[in-house]
């Protein structure tokens, strides 16, 4: 294994490995890299029904951040659930702190599809600090509604891309689902529109997204080709089966820019 095919994800360990580390993990494989992985939470969960979320420690999760690196080199980290946006804005700190070269993929994840809030919205301060030290951010169109309730997602969208660049998921779009945004360099537009006419639902499938455009940085892609070919290797994953679950590809499909 190359020194440089090392890439972290630090996220929740889901028992049904459909979201959340292990199907991070899954992801990473598929594209020939190594995953690490930091675990932030335990949750109590199947594929379709939330019960419980356990959170780890603060001072545990930076623990096991600081012991990957005392072995590792990780230039990408693919970041899921965290308890809040303080917690968020620690662990941001240690990694750059720790290489300050570091990609961060944040998937903000707001609300679990079964209903469970994980981020309180009330500590907006720190909002822009986190978007600066983050290389992409992936919402969903739901979640980047919550991020500034009082915001439109056009004005949303143009504030946060001062700071980040922005791959909005379509999977919730009401007008054209299925096609995502990716919004970069500050400017930049890029519509990338679905190869197939229907896709099946999957849990866990912007867990799979965010993990695959991590891999696709890692491996060197422009954003516009990591985030082009993280969604059609999502869609592949959404029709792998006829059931909540899916299965990995490998090697990834890559369509070029």
């Amino acid at each position: 294994m190359k020194t440089n095919n090392y890439i972290l994800t630090i996220a929740g360990l889901d028992p049904s490995s459909g979201a959340g580390i292990t199907s991070d993990i899954k992801t990473f494989e598929a594209h020939r890299l190594y995953g690490l992985s930091v675990c932030t939470a335990v949750t109590v969960q199947n594929d379709i029904d939330f019960k419980e979320c356990v959170w780890i420690d603060k001072a545990v999760i930076i623990s096991q951040i600081e012991t990957l690196f005392e072995r590792f080199k990780i230039s990408v980290v693919k970041i899921g659930i965290i308890q809040s946006w303080e917690v968020l804005s620690l662990v941001l700190d240690r990694l750059h702190m720790l290489n300050p070269e570091i990609k961060v993929i944040v998937d903000p994840i707001i609300k679990a599809s079964a209903g469970f809030d994980f981020h309180s919205l009330e500590h907006q301060d720190i909002l822009n600090k986190i978007w600066s030290q983050c290389y992409v951010i992936t919402p969903n169109y739901d979640e980047i509604q919550l991020l500034y309730p009082d915001l439109s997602v056009e004005k949303t969208i143009s504030h946060i891309s001062r700071f980040t660049n922005i791959h909005l998921k379509g999977g919730h779009r009401k007008d054209k689902t299925g096609w995502d945004v990716l919004y970069h360099s500050k400017t930049a537009v890029k519509n990338i529109t679905p190869k197939v006419e229907k896709v099946l639902q999957k849990h866990g499938s912007g867990c799979v997204l965010s993990a695959a455009l991590a891999s696709n940085i890692l491996l060197q892609q422009g954003i516009e080709e990591a985030s082009i070919n993280a969604k059609y290797y999502t869609e592949a994953f959404l029709n792998s089966t006829d059931n909540s679950l899916g299965q990995h590809s490998y090697p990834p499909m890559k369509i070029k820019s």
